[in-house]
């Protein structure tokens, strides 16, 4: 899929999008490379395959399962990080408050995709074709 740019995103005026490009890419480099020095091999060897696939733009779909304080909240933040520092955007999206509390520019998943808080068989995300958070999840 196409990364949007810069100029794109002024053609656009999507203000969600820009949100998400508002980062300080010099900062985010920095706290990457920090964040990178500090990792356990097993948590390197996580970070290198997700990476991997966005930068070459391949997919995949990832879950970080582990017990409480192994990590995981420390690698999603680092490939924050690294996402972003490259202009990209990476959504941060959490299932908990707990998560909701940790991880930077985090929307949870009732948020981000318009899931309505009471589910019933007929629910369905209410996200609109061609709207500001359509295009941002495009």
């Amino acid at each position: 899929m196409p990364y949007l740019e810069m100029s794109d995103v002024c053609l656009f005026h999507n203000k969600l999008i820009e949100e998400e490009l508002a980062y300080d890419t010099n900062e985010l480099t920095h706290t990457n490379l920090y964040t990178e020095q500090k990792m356990t091999h097993e948590q390197r060897l996580i970070f290198d395959e997700i990476l991997n696939a966005v930068i070459t733009d391949s997919g995949g779909f990832y879950f970080v399962y582990g017990h409480g304080e192994c990590g995981k909240t420390f690698i999603w933040n680092g490939l924050s990080s690294a996402i972003r520092s490259r202009g990209k955007i990476a959504l941060n999206i959490a299932s908990s408050g707990i998560t909701y509390l940790l991880l930077p520019g985090v929307r949870t998943v009732h948020y981000r995709f318009s899931i309505p808080i009471t589910i019933t068989d007929e629910s369905s995300c209410n996200i609109k074709h061609g709207s500001l958070k359509a295009e941002l999840l495009i």
